[in-house]
Protein backbone atom coordinates (compact mmCIF):
# COMPACT_ATOMS: atom_id res chain seq x y z
CA UNK A 1 0.00 0.00 0.00
CA UNK A 2 0.93 3.79 -0.83
CA UNK A 3 0.21 6.04 1.56
CA UNK A 4 1.12 10.05 1.27
CA UNK A 5 0.67 11.68 4.80
CA UNK A 6 0.32 15.56 5.39
CA UNK A 7 1.21 17.39 8.48
CA UNK A 8 1.82 21.00 9.34
CA UNK A 9 3.26 22.10 12.83
CA UNK A 10 3.17 25.77 13.23
CA UNK A 11 3.90 26.47 16.55
CA UNK A 12 5.02 23.40 18.49
CA UNK A 13 6.44 19.86 17.25
CA UNK A 14 3.67 17.92 19.21
CA UNK A 15 1.56 17.76 15.36
CA UNK A 16 5.08 16.29 13.88
CA UNK A 17 6.61 13.55 16.12
CA UNK A 18 2.67 12.20 16.50
CA UNK A 19 3.03 12.08 12.91
CA UNK A 20 6.88 10.36 12.55
CA UNK A 21 5.19 7.85 15.10
CA UNK A 22 2.53 7.07 12.68
CA UNK A 23 4.30 7.40 9.50
CA UNK A 24 7.28 4.91 11.09
CA UNK A 25 4.33 2.53 12.19
CA UNK A 26 3.21 2.38 8.98
CA UNK A 27 6.10 1.96 7.10
CA UNK A 28 6.87 -1.04 9.48
CA UNK A 29 3.07 -2.62 8.39
CA UNK A 30 4.87 -2.25 5.03
CA UNK A 31 3.86 0.68 3.23
CA UNK A 32 5.64 2.74 1.32
CA UNK A 33 5.10 6.12 3.08
CA UNK A 34 5.78 10.01 1.69
CA UNK A 35 5.76 12.59 4.15
CA UNK A 36 4.88 15.98 2.86
CA UNK A 37 5.87 18.09 5.96
CA UNK A 38 4.84 21.87 5.96
CA UNK A 39 6.54 23.16 8.80
CA UNK A 40 10.01 24.01 9.34
CA UNK A 41 12.82 20.99 9.87
CA UNK A 42 12.88 19.46 13.51
CA UNK A 43 16.09 18.40 14.41
CA UNK A 44 15.60 14.60 15.68
CA UNK A 45 12.69 13.90 14.12
CA UNK A 46 12.77 10.10 12.42
CA UNK A 47 9.84 9.39 9.77
CA UNK A 48 11.30 5.48 10.10
CA UNK A 49 11.62 4.88 6.64
CA UNK A 50 9.15 7.26 5.18
CA UNK A 51 10.33 9.17 2.31
CA UNK A 52 10.05 12.77 3.73
CA UNK A 53 8.69 15.98 1.12
CA UNK A 54 9.64 19.15 2.85
CA UNK A 55 7.43 21.97 1.21
CA UNK A 56 8.62 25.13 1.14
CA UNK A 57 8.10 25.50 5.19
CA UNK A 58 5.74 28.04 7.54
CA UNK A 59 5.07 28.70 10.81
CA UNK A 60 3.16 31.06 13.47
CA UNK A 61 4.13 34.09 14.05
CA UNK A 62 2.80 33.83 17.62
CA UNK A 63 0.44 31.81 19.89
CA UNK A 64 -2.12 33.57 18.71
CA UNK A 65 -2.25 31.83 15.15
CA UNK A 66 -3.36 35.26 13.20
CA UNK A 67 -0.07 35.43 11.10
CA UNK A 68 0.86 32.41 9.25
CA UNK A 69 5.17 33.48 8.32
CA UNK A 70 7.42 31.97 5.65
CA UNK A 71 11.12 30.91 5.50
CA UNK A 72 12.32 34.72 5.32
CA UNK A 73 9.90 35.50 8.50
CA UNK A 74 7.46 36.98 5.95
CA UNK A 75 3.30 36.83 6.20
CA UNK A 76 2.29 34.21 3.62
CA UNK A 77 0.65 35.29 0.39
CA UNK A 78 -1.59 34.40 -2.60
CA UNK A 79 1.44 33.80 -4.59
CA UNK A 80 3.14 31.54 -2.26
CA UNK A 81 -0.30 29.96 -0.98
CA UNK A 82 -0.89 28.95 -5.07
CA UNK A 83 3.22 27.83 -5.52
CA UNK A 84 2.50 25.10 -2.42
CA UNK A 85 -0.90 24.00 -3.91
CA UNK A 86 0.95 22.89 -7.16
CA UNK A 87 3.41 21.39 -5.55
CA UNK A 88 0.88 19.38 -2.93
CA UNK A 89 -1.00 18.08 -6.44
CA UNK A 90 2.48 17.66 -8.25
CA UNK A 91 3.53 15.23 -5.24
CA UNK A 92 -0.33 13.34 -5.10
CA UNK A 93 -0.14 13.17 -9.20
CA UNK A 94 3.43 11.51 -8.89
CA UNK A 95 3.28 8.97 -5.88
CA UNK A 96 -0.65 7.90 -7.02
CA UNK A 97 -1.11 6.69 -3.81
CA UNK A 98 -3.49 4.61 -2.17
CA UNK A 99 -4.46 6.60 1.22
CA UNK A 100 -4.28 9.98 1.87
CA UNK A 101 -3.69 10.66 5.61
CA UNK A 102 -4.46 14.65 6.72
CA UNK A 103 -3.40 15.12 10.08
CA UNK A 104 -5.50 17.29 12.31
CA UNK A 105 -7.69 18.90 9.37
CA UNK A 106 -11.01 19.48 9.36
CA UNK A 107 -10.32 19.59 13.07
CA UNK A 108 -7.21 21.93 12.76
CA UNK A 109 -5.27 23.67 10.18
CA UNK A 110 -8.03 25.27 8.88
CA UNK A 111 -6.15 28.30 7.49
CA UNK A 112 -4.16 25.85 5.04
CA UNK A 113 -7.48 25.03 3.30
CA UNK A 114 -6.11 27.13 0.63
CA UNK A 115 -4.01 23.36 -0.04
CA UNK A 116 -5.68 21.20 1.65
CA UNK A 117 -9.34 21.23 -0.05
CA UNK A 118 -7.92 21.13 -3.50
CA UNK A 119 -6.12 18.47 -2.74
CA UNK A 120 -8.85 16.51 -1.30
CA UNK A 121 -10.79 17.51 -4.26
CA UNK A 122 -8.14 15.93 -6.07
CA UNK A 123 -7.78 12.68 -4.11
CA UNK A 124 -11.58 12.03 -3.87
CA UNK A 125 -12.03 12.40 -7.71
CA UNK A 126 -9.71 9.47 -7.81
CA UNK A 127 -12.42 7.25 -6.69
CA UNK A 128 -9.78 4.62 -5.64
CA UNK A 129 -8.25 6.65 -2.66
CA UNK A 130 -9.26 5.92 1.12
CA UNK A 131 -9.13 9.11 2.89
CA UNK A 132 -8.40 9.53 6.85
CA UNK A 133 -7.95 12.44 9.23
CA UNK A 134 -5.75 11.81 11.73
CA UNK A 135 -6.39 13.99 15.20
CA UNK A 136 -5.33 14.31 18.72
CA UNK A 137 -8.44 13.25 21.27
CA UNK A 138 -8.67 16.81 22.65
CA UNK A 139 -9.64 19.77 20.51
CA UNK A 140 -9.16 23.79 21.09
CA UNK A 141 -12.49 25.06 23.11
CA UNK A 142 -14.27 27.04 20.03
CA UNK A 143 -16.39 30.04 20.53
CA UNK A 144 -18.03 29.62 17.42
CA UNK A 145 -20.83 26.47 16.95
CA UNK A 146 -20.98 27.55 13.08
CA UNK A 147 -17.36 26.79 12.74
CA UNK A 148 -17.60 23.76 14.19
CA UNK A 149 -20.49 22.56 12.10
CA UNK A 150 -18.47 23.47 9.24
CA UNK A 151 -15.46 20.65 10.45
CA UNK A 152 -18.28 17.73 11.22
CA UNK A 153 -19.45 18.91 7.08
CA UNK A 154 -15.90 19.01 5.76
CA UNK A 155 -15.29 15.59 7.63
CA UNK A 156 -18.47 14.18 6.28
CA UNK A 157 -17.85 15.42 2.64
CA UNK A 158 -14.11 14.62 2.32
CA UNK A 159 -12.92 11.61 4.72
CA UNK A 160 -13.54 7.88 4.87
CA UNK A 161 -12.11 7.38 8.59
CA UNK A 162 -11.27 10.10 11.56
CA UNK A 163 -8.51 8.14 13.34
CA UNK A 164 -9.02 9.92 16.67
CA UNK A 165 -5.62 8.92 18.84
CA UNK A 166 -7.03 8.72 22.26
CA UNK A 167 -9.17 6.37 24.42
CA UNK A 168 -12.96 7.09 24.46
CA UNK A 169 -12.87 5.88 28.34
CA UNK A 170 -10.76 8.32 29.14
CA UNK A 171 -11.66 11.34 26.95
CA UNK A 172 -14.23 10.91 24.14
CA UNK A 173 -14.47 13.04 21.06
CA UNK A 174 -17.34 14.72 22.07
CA UNK A 175 -16.01 16.29 25.25
CA UNK A 176 -14.61 18.88 23.07
CA UNK A 177 -16.37 18.43 19.84
CA UNK A 178 -19.67 19.00 20.44
CA UNK A 179 -20.81 17.76 16.95
CA UNK A 180 -19.03 14.36 17.14
CA UNK A 181 -22.52 12.56 16.81
CA UNK A 182 -22.41 14.16 13.25
CA UNK A 183 -20.26 11.89 12.38
CA UNK A 184 -19.92 9.00 14.78
CA UNK A 185 -19.55 6.83 11.46
CA UNK A 186 -16.44 7.74 10.63
CA UNK A 187 -14.47 8.27 14.26
CA UNK A 188 -12.39 5.46 15.03
CA UNK A 189 -9.96 5.39 18.07
CA UNK A 190 -6.50 3.95 17.98
CA UNK A 191 -5.53 4.31 21.50
CA UNK A 192 -2.42 6.71 22.17
CA UNK A 193 0.22 7.11 20.22
CA UNK A 194 3.82 7.19 21.85
CA UNK A 195 7.08 6.49 21.70
CA UNK A 196 7.86 3.27 23.53
CA UNK A 197 9.03 2.81 26.59
CA UNK A 198 12.77 2.03 27.84
CA UNK A 199 12.27 -1.75 28.10
CA UNK A 200 15.02 -1.20 31.45
CA UNK A 201 16.07 2.09 33.40
CA UNK A 202 20.07 1.94 33.74
CA UNK A 203 19.61 3.04 37.50
CA UNK A 204 23.16 4.15 36.89
CA UNK A 205 22.75 5.87 33.94
CA UNK A 206 22.25 10.28 33.34
CA UNK A 207 19.44 11.97 34.85
CA UNK A 208 18.94 9.21 37.71
CA UNK A 209 17.91 11.17 41.10
CA UNK A 210 17.51 14.27 38.73
CA UNK A 211 14.60 16.96 38.24
CA UNK A 212 13.77 16.87 34.47
CA UNK A 213 12.63 20.65 33.05
CA UNK A 214 11.54 20.14 29.82
CA UNK A 215 9.09 22.20 26.87
CA UNK A 216 8.99 19.85 24.08
CA UNK A 217 10.25 22.35 21.01
CA UNK A 218 10.13 25.12 23.25
CA UNK A 219 8.26 27.64 21.03
CA UNK A 220 6.12 28.65 24.10
CA UNK A 221 8.40 26.93 26.95
CA UNK A 222 10.86 29.96 28.38
CA UNK A 223 8.16 31.10 30.65
CA UNK A 224 7.75 27.87 32.55
CA UNK A 225 11.72 27.03 31.94
CA UNK A 226 13.06 30.40 33.87
CA UNK A 227 10.20 29.91 36.53
CA UNK A 228 11.32 26.37 37.28
CA UNK A 229 15.03 27.80 37.65
CA UNK A 230 13.75 30.77 39.90
CA UNK A 231 11.98 28.46 42.02
CA UNK A 232 14.67 26.00 42.60
CA UNK A 233 16.22 27.36 45.76
CA UNK A 234 12.85 27.29 47.45
CA UNK A 235 12.08 23.28 47.02
CA UNK A 236 12.71 20.97 48.89
CA UNK A 237 14.76 19.61 45.64
CA UNK A 238 16.76 22.07 45.73
CA UNK A 239 20.33 19.98 46.77
CA UNK A 240 19.43 17.54 43.73
CA UNK A 241 20.90 18.21 40.11
CA UNK A 242 18.35 20.08 37.60
CA UNK A 243 18.48 19.35 34.05
CA UNK A 244 16.75 22.08 31.62
CA UNK A 245 16.14 20.47 28.14
CA UNK A 246 16.09 23.44 25.45
CA UNK A 247 14.01 22.27 22.46
CA UNK A 248 15.14 23.60 19.36
CA UNK A 249 12.72 26.46 19.22
CA UNK A 250 13.24 27.79 22.85
CA UNK A 251 14.15 31.98 22.86
CA UNK A 252 17.74 33.26 22.68
CA UNK A 253 17.26 35.47 25.47
CA UNK A 254 15.71 31.99 27.29
CA UNK A 255 18.31 30.15 26.53
CA UNK A 256 21.67 32.59 27.03
CA UNK A 257 19.67 32.99 30.81
CA UNK A 258 19.58 29.60 31.73
CA UNK A 259 23.24 28.56 30.10
CA UNK A 260 24.69 31.98 32.59
CA UNK A 261 23.18 29.74 35.51
CA UNK A 262 24.56 26.46 34.65
CA UNK A 263 26.89 24.61 37.11
CA UNK A 264 27.96 21.31 38.24
CA UNK A 265 24.15 21.15 39.79
CA UNK A 266 22.42 22.80 37.22
CA UNK A 267 22.67 20.85 33.65
CA UNK A 268 21.34 23.13 30.47
CA UNK A 269 21.27 21.30 27.32
CA UNK A 270 19.58 21.08 23.91
CA UNK A 271 16.63 18.55 24.31
CA UNK A 272 17.39 14.88 24.02
CA UNK A 273 16.61 11.97 21.65
CA UNK A 274 17.04 9.68 25.27
CA UNK A 275 13.77 11.90 26.84
CA UNK A 276 12.00 9.28 27.72
CA UNK A 277 14.72 6.79 29.64
CA UNK A 278 15.47 10.46 31.44
CA UNK A 279 12.00 10.45 32.81
CA UNK A 280 12.39 6.51 33.38
CA UNK A 281 15.02 7.01 36.51
CA UNK A 282 14.27 10.54 37.29
CA UNK A 283 12.97 11.93 40.59
CA UNK A 284 10.54 14.41 39.50
CA UNK A 285 9.45 15.80 35.55
CA UNK A 286 8.48 19.41 35.20
CA UNK A 287 6.85 19.75 32.05
CA UNK A 288 3.94 21.54 29.71
CA UNK A 289 1.21 19.25 29.00
CA UNK A 290 1.52 18.36 25.14
CA UNK A 291 0.00 14.92 24.27
CA UNK A 292 3.72 13.56 23.55
CA UNK A 293 5.04 14.79 27.08
CA UNK A 294 1.81 13.43 28.81
CA UNK A 295 2.33 9.95 27.25
CA UNK A 296 5.98 10.01 27.90
CA UNK A 297 5.79 10.46 31.62
CA UNK A 298 2.93 8.20 32.00
CA UNK A 299 5.06 6.07 30.23
CA UNK A 300 7.75 6.29 32.45
CA UNK A 301 5.60 6.37 35.57
CA UNK A 302 7.93 9.18 37.07
CA UNK A 303 6.30 11.88 39.45
CA UNK A 304 5.38 14.81 37.37
CA UNK A 305 4.61 18.49 37.33
CA UNK A 306 2.46 19.57 34.70
CA UNK A 307 2.09 22.94 33.29
CA UNK A 308 -0.39 23.54 30.72
CA UNK A 309 0.28 26.29 28.24
CA UNK A 310 -2.60 28.33 28.13
CA UNK A 311 -2.61 31.52 26.62
CA UNK A 312 -4.79 32.74 23.69
CA UNK A 313 -7.08 30.20 24.67
CA UNK A 314 -5.12 27.30 24.38
CA UNK A 315 -7.59 24.80 26.53
CA UNK A 316 -6.16 21.69 25.47
CA UNK A 317 -2.96 21.20 27.59
CA UNK A 318 -5.28 22.17 30.61
CA UNK A 319 -8.12 19.65 29.93
CA UNK A 320 -4.98 16.87 29.30
CA UNK A 321 -3.26 17.87 32.63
Amino acid sequence: MKILFYVQHLLGIGHVRRASLLAGAMVEAGAEVVVLSGGFPVPGIDFGGARVVQLPPARAADAGFSTILDESGEPIGPDWEAARGRQLIAEYESFRPDALVIESYPFGRRRFRFELDPLLQTARADGRVFIASSVRDILVAKNNPAKEADMAGSARRWFDLVMVHGDPQLIPFDATFPFADRIADLIAYTGYVASPAPAVADDDGVGTGEVVVSVGGGAVGGQLLETALAARPATPLADATWRFLLGPDVPRETAETLKRSASGSIVVEPARGDFPALLGRCRLSISQAGYNTVLDVLAARCRTVLVPFAAEGESEQTIRA
